[in-house]
């Protein structure tokens, strides 16, 4: 029996096996046990047989064959013959796949690749019937003849491009779209399309505009965006299409649809940018016509956006290599009746159209040097005249924001190198309205009452505007703008508005970059003037000033100059006796400015490093033995200048920073000095133990060089400095001084390195008190914190992870300890800003994963067995878990946990209710489904929380306000519908809340309900 008999035999019940036969047949045909000739005569009596799906089975069989033969194996007259065979049958299927397969081949010539194209368009009729997945192959046989045989086929031209057209007209499937839209956007822009140009844009146009939408789980992701981008290169890619396309764009503008608009207009720039100057220009003042309707009665505020790129595109065209501003261009024609819309709108009493005629000039004026002239020309000396003659700051304010607006253009194009070479030689278009304009922003700016912040803050972004064109404004000017700012920031009102001062740091951080030196020259010396040396302590205003320093220290020269004097300024008020929170404030406001810098390369770290981290820490080790500015020794100060010498020691080298981790609790101080350390000492008066804090904070940004304080000779004594922390941790009866030993515990069994610190550490966790070696301890003494925090460096770390979280979820079922141990679970998984990475923190990637996987089943195994007393605590625990444990993580277990969330609702503990609904809020958005068998109890308990301005605090009441927003819309109506009544009753109170954002969201929600079941508004 012949392979291609087999082949027949096969082919219906097993491809596969079909195929297997004709690679085997290539096989024989490469070793040269038979022939090609021999192949294609064992078809004889199939490929004419009178059934055609044997004819096709036959013309596969041979494709087949070819698909397997290596490249090298068919010579240029076996290419041909073949392709001539398969051409001949085309119309029988199974050809293209070889025909697919042989245009690959660098022996195809362009002879055959002409060839082919011909018998695909003498069989179009018969093709465009296929089956989509055999049109698809067509299409790609097209695509691929196209790419590696153009100029062969554009020889064909007319005969090629209308038999192409026909061939693809009517196709439906994204796939074949992208196809087409791909080879004909090439026969457009390549090939002389003149005399079949219409024929052309109406093979695209048919499909304008798209209305696509992708089904869910689409293979292919193919997306509307995709298709229409394709589409709009068709579009715009060839001039001759312009009577064609910009006729029928226009009409389509009168859609009521918004996508389709938007399509529309984006479409219109895409043709501006791409037809020639010429082409455009026929079409300009219509367009203007149609467009301006857009923007000038704005519906919707993106549709005006668009519009305006587009009269934006048409001007840069028309204004394209045009260095002449006579009335007789292509740009000026266009301008001419903008220019006189814009003048007539804006004589209007109200100017009610000023600001979109600003937004249309300024964005024409950004197209091109030449159209900037044209407009300053034209708008500026009408637009001081109106404004001389304004009768009311509304009508004075519309009037400059077009000012504005034209200043905006003129910076923009003093940005563009194409344009600064336009203006280079000539004077600036604005040049000889410079002083008026400089005088009537100015007096707009400082003349005018405080309470009239819009208006000034226009002006204020008028001078800013000045100052920022090059070589518009002279330096003693700009240092004028500078003054008027500096003046704006300082004399600030605390208590009111801080819109306008806001706009004037911004403003002066601008200036920064283009005129450092004014900043240093007038602007520090003013501020710093500012800053008292030993302010009252009912003095704030000095917070002004500090901001404002603080948010203009971008540039690294004044940043520099800055710090130099705030350490100045510091050095002063230690000297004095005055409010702890101006030294605070002076510390955040270094804190702040480093924390914008790449420490590690800065040339100043180790002058850094002594001036602050050496300095300030072993002064306030002094201080806490009355040796030293008190104010350093303050609990808040102290914590502020923790991060600081954080973050300057974190930019150390390894070897600084192993010198420094020495220095943990001896802060620098020789051993002479008055301060002797905390650690192993008895009856540590409190004001000592404050420095526990700065230890804590050096301990975490000295990294893995920590070891260095318990590793001497190679002796690693981890466990005697763990069990010292945690003796300190268990007597400390100031919360603060708790707070970040705890700190220190987690830090160091975090980040161990010896084999046996995790051992330690879970030792320790499970009897603290014998650990600290403390015999007799007092009732008040409570160990929960130190097991919890040891856990939390443990799991972080993935270190004996069952066994750690099996022990504290057997502390939940105590009576004296579970409440305690329940509430430490909101810790575990919390960021912590000392126990991070940043301070060489180990925390894998799936500890939460881990922690959630352990404790979820057991907390609702053992929830429905405990004791009445214990289940809140095991609600709590959970709570405290799910806030930190990612979203998809959560969701995996959610039927499980869902009842549980439920009864958390009811607890009085409101940080575990605000969590709780934290959680469900996610539940809600991300599983609707999961809630529907629980709706009615779920939304009833929501409301309640909502509603009770007396027993659950604001952030609960408004969580559970946006928890229930999300039910309308997500959740099944019909399961809604019998709650509406209901929880619109049930919400009612929350619209006099006490608190005004959660009267927003109730007002919110109630409407979210109140249009459930009700038609839209389009029906």
């Amino acid at each position: 029996m012949s392979d291609i008999q087999c082949y027949l035999l096969k082919v219906d019940d097993d491809k596969g096996g079909a195929e297997q036969i004709a690679k085997e047949t290539a096989r024989k045909v490469e070793s040269k046990e038979i022939t090609l000739i021999n192949v294609v005569q064992s078809l004889g009596e199939y490929i004419n047989d009178e059934d055609s799906s044997i004819r096709s089975k036959a013309v596969t069989y041979l494709s087949h064959v070819i698909i397997t033969l290596p490249d090298t194996t068919l010579s240029r007259h076996q290419i041909q013959v073949l392709c001539q065979f398969l051409c001949d049958r085309v119309g029988d299927g199974g050809a293209i796949l070889g025909l697919k397969r042989l245009q690959c081949l660098k022996r195809f010539n362009g002879e055959t690749a002409t060839m082919t194209l011909r018998a695909l368009l003498e069989h179009f009729q018969d093709l465009m019937i296929r089956p989509h997945s055999q049109r698809l192959q067509i299409l790609e046989l097209l695509h691929e003849l196209m790419q590696n045989h153009r100029t062969a086929l554009q020889s064909l031209g007319k005969e090629a491009i209308v038999g192409i057209t026909d061939l693809v007209s009517g196709e439906k499937d994204p796939r074949s779209l992208m196809i087409i839209f791909s080879f004909l956007h090439v026969i457009m822009v390549e090939w002389d399309i003149a005399d079949q140009a219409e024929t052309l844009f109406d093979s695209v146009f048919c499909y304008f505009p798209i209305t696509f939408r992708p089904p869910p789980d689409d293979p292919y992701k193919i997306t509307a965006q995709d298709l229409k981008a394709r589409l709009r290169n068709c579009i715009a890619a060839s001039s001759l299409f312009a009577p064609f396309a910009f006729p029928q764009l226009i009409e389509k503008l009168d859609s009521t649809s918004p996508n389709v608009k938007k399509d529309v207009l984006q479409t219109l720039t895409a043709c501006a940018s791409s037809y020639g100057t010429a082409a455009v220009s026929n079409y300009s003042v219509t367009l203007w016509d149609s467009l301006k309707y857009e923007i000038l009665n704005v519906q919707e505020e993106d549709l005006a956006e668009e519009a305006l790129v587009t009269l934006q595109a048409i001007a840069t065209r028309l204004g394209k290599g045009l260095n002449s501003t006579s009335q007789t261009t292509y740009l000026a024609t266009y301008l001419k009746p903008i220019l006189a819309e814009s003048k007539k709108q804006l004589q209007e009493p109200q100017h009610k159209q000023a600001k979109p005629i600003g937004q249309i000039l300024g964005s024409l004026g950004t197209s091109s040097s030449s159209a900037f002239l044209l407009i300053v020309k034209a708008i500026v000396p009408a637009l001081l005249t109106l404004y001389q003659d304004a009768d009311s700051i509304a009508s004075q304010k519309s009037l400059l924001e077009v000012l504005v607006q034209l200043c905006n253009a003129a910076v923009a194009l003093d940005q563009m190198s194409d344009a600064k070479l336009s203006f280079s030689g000539v004077e600036h278009p604005l040049s000889s309205f410079k002083d008026r304009l400089f005088e009537l922003f100015s007096q707009a700016l400082m003349g005018t009452a405080s309470e009239e912040v819009t208006f000034r803050i226009v002006a204020l972004q008028g001078l800013l505007r000045l100052c920022q064109i090059g070589n518009y404004l002279q330096k003693s000017e700009v240092g004028m703008v500078v003054q008027y700012l500096d003046e704006i920031v300082l004399t600030a009102d605390l208590t009111g508005r801080d819109d306008v001062r806001n706009e004037a740091i911004e403003a002066l951080v601008t200036i920064s970059k283009i005129k450092p030196h004014l900043i240093m020259d007038i602007t520090f010396p003013a501020f710093m003037a500012r800053l008292p040396d030993q302010p009252s302590e009912d003095q704030d205003s000095y917070v002004i000033t500090l901001e404002g320093l603080a948010r203009l220290s971008i540039e690294r020269s004044i940043s520099d100059t800055l710090i130099r004097r705030l350490l100045n300024k510091l050095e002063s008020v230690l000297s004095n006796t005055g409010p702890a929170t101006y030294a605070q404030a002076l510390l955040s406001t270094i804190d702040y400015v480093l924390s914008r810098r790449d420490l590690s390369t800065d040339p100043n770290l180790s002058s850094y490093h002594e001036k602050i981290v050496v300095s300030f820490v072993s002064r306030a080790a002094l201080a806490s033995v009355n040796a030293g500015p008190q104010m350093l020794i303050e609990p808040s100060t102290l914590e502020i200048l923790g991060r600081l010498v954080g973050r300057i020691i974190r930019a150390l080298d390894e070897h600084r920073r192993k010198s420094v981790a020495l220095e943990t609790y001896t802060f620098f101080l020789e051993p002479e000095a008055p301060f002797q350390a905390v650690l192993y000492g008895q009856d540590v008066p409190e004001k000592r133990r404050y420095t526990l804090i700065l230890s804590t904070w050096i301990l975490a940004s000295v990294g893995s060089a920590a070891s260095t304080l318990y590793t001497v000779a190679d002796d690693v004594d981890l466990d005697r400095l763990l069990n010292e922390i945690t003796r300190l941790a268990l007597l400390e009866t100031v919360p603060l001084i708790r707070f970040y030993l705890l700190k220190q515990l987690a830090l160091l069994v975090n980040r161990s390195s010896a084999p046996q610190g995790p051992n330690d550490a879970f030792r320790i966790m499970q009897d603290p008190l014998n650990a600290a070696q403390i015999v007799d301890p007092s009732p008040s003494l409570d160990a929960t914190p130190v097991v919890f925090w040891i856990a939390k460096a443990l799991v972080l770390r993935l270190a004996r992870t069952e066994e750690v979280l099996n022990h504290i979820l057997g502390l939940l079922s105590s009576k004296s300890h579970g409440l305690a141990s329940a509430r430490g679970f909101a810790a575990l998984l919390a960021p912590d800003e000392v126990l991070s990475k940043e301070n060489g923190a180990i925390i894998r990637l799936l500890a939460r994963q881990r922690v959630f996987s352990i404790c979820a089943p057991r907390i609702a195994k053992e929830f429905r067995a405990a004791e009445d007393f214990a289940k809140p605590h095991y609600l709590i625990a959970l709570s405290g878990i799910l806030k930190d444990v990612p979203t998809e993580v959560m969701m995996a277990e959610i039927d499980t946990l869902l009842p549980l969330l439920l009864q958390s609702l009811d607890l009085p503990d409101q940080d575990v209710k605000a969590a709780t609904i934290d959680s469900l809020i996610v539940v809600c958005q991300e599983s609707p489904v999961a809630v529907e068998g629980h709706a009615q109890s779920l939304t009833a308990r929501l409301a309640q929380a909502a509603a009770d301005s007396r027993k659950d605090t604001a952030k609960v009441r408004l969580n559970a306000l946006r928890c229930l927003q999300i039910f309308p819309g997500r959740v099944k109506e019909s399961v809604l519908l019998p709650l509406k009544a209901n929880i619109i009753r049930g919400i009612l109170p929350a619209l006099d809340d006490p608190k005004r954002h959660v009267r927003k969201a109730a007002v919110e929600c109630r409407a979210a309900w109140s249009n459930l079941g009700e038609p839209d508004a389009d029906d």
